[in-house]
């Protein structure tokens, strides 16, 4: 048996001091998850007994899941696995019809994206959701703009904002006032991922974060990718290209037809291994974690 040792530490930014004179709610405010003293070493967010139905389909079946903080996981599988579903219920787009949610050890309820959002959870989605007519700044802040006491944008405050983040993730701009329809593939990647910790996240979802970028511009993205573990966020990669998925993640989470077949340590694993997982192919013994426990115990078992 072999035992995953995964790092469970608290978000560690340096952007936490410069962000709460915002006058931005932060999660704490909205909701306590947990006594500020008290220090909870289990998954930042653990997923126990999801299901989903679709008339008489069974997209997701008594799935769990679990991502610890300072760790990047990998959710893969074919087309219809359940991977969309799974991440719909995480982010609120298509609450599950049962099954139990926990973020940091406290049970939530995630109905809708608002109280995703307010929670820390963030959703950085392929198309990006971004608004190309307008630049980096505002695309940062759309729909939560900063104000002066005259009711005015603070430009200023939300251009100083800006690039603490960006430059936070190390992320290469010609200018924070560039239009975004002029940037490339990565680069608007980043400001979609540099907009999800600007709203304090704990949990970022990434869906197919490398589709249809050139080779320079995944490098940039896997490298924005490692930075966000950096910080201390738990992050969920979806994603096909295998390659990019064993050169950034901690852990790969295998879905097929509606559940979570197999578990694997990408340091101890090979992409022959997960492809066997995803098809549903007889390829020895593979590795599959008991999800339900949550303590990161790899199992060996037949599909």
């Amino acid at each position: 048996m072999a035992v995953l040792s995964l790092a469970t530490m608290q978000p560690t930014s340096h952007l936490e001091d410069s962000m709460t004179d915002s006058g931005m709610p932060t999660t704490g405010q909205e909701m306590s998850l947990s006594p500020p003293t008290a220090i909870y070493d289990g998954p930042r967010l653990r997923m126990q007994g999801i299901s989903k139905s679709f008339g008489a389909v069974r997209a997701l079946n008594n799935v769990d899941f679990e991502v610890y903080a300072g760790e990047v996981v990998g959710l893969v599988g074919d087309n219809g696995a359940g991977k969309s579903t799974l991440i719909k219920a995480i982010s609120g787009v298509g609450p599950c019809d049962e099954g139990e949610i926990f973020l940091e050890g406290q049970p939530v309820k995630i109905t809708n994206p608002q109280i995703a959002t307010r929670l820390g959870i963030e959703t950085v989605y392929q198309d990006l959701a971004l608004c190309d007519n307008l630049d980096v700044v505002s695309n940062l802040f759309l729909g939560r703009e900063e104000n002066t006491p005259f009711g005015t944008l603070n430009e200023m405050a939300m251009e100083r904002r800006g690039l603490e983040v960006l430059h936070t993730l190390d992320v290469k701009l010609p200018s924070v006032r560039a239009i975004v329809s002029t940037l490339s593939g990565g680069q608007r990647q980043s400001i979609a991922v540099a907009k999800a910790i600007l709203r304090k996240a704990k949990v970022v979802l990434l869906d197919e974060p490398t589709a249809a970028l050139g080779v320079a511009q995944t490098r940039q993205v896997l490298q924005l990718i490692r930075r966000l573990r950096e910080q201390g966020l738990a992050v969920v990669v979806i994603s096909h290209n295998l390659a990019d998925v064993f050169e950034v993640v901690d852990r790969v989470i295998v879905m097929r037809l509606g559940r979570r077949v197999a578990t694997f340590d990408t340091a101890s694993t090979t992409p022959e291994q997960v492809v066997a997982a995803i098809t549903g192919a007889e390829f020895g013994t593979i590795l599959q974690t008991d999800g339900a426990n949550g303590n990161g115990a790899i199992e060996g078992n037949k599909l």
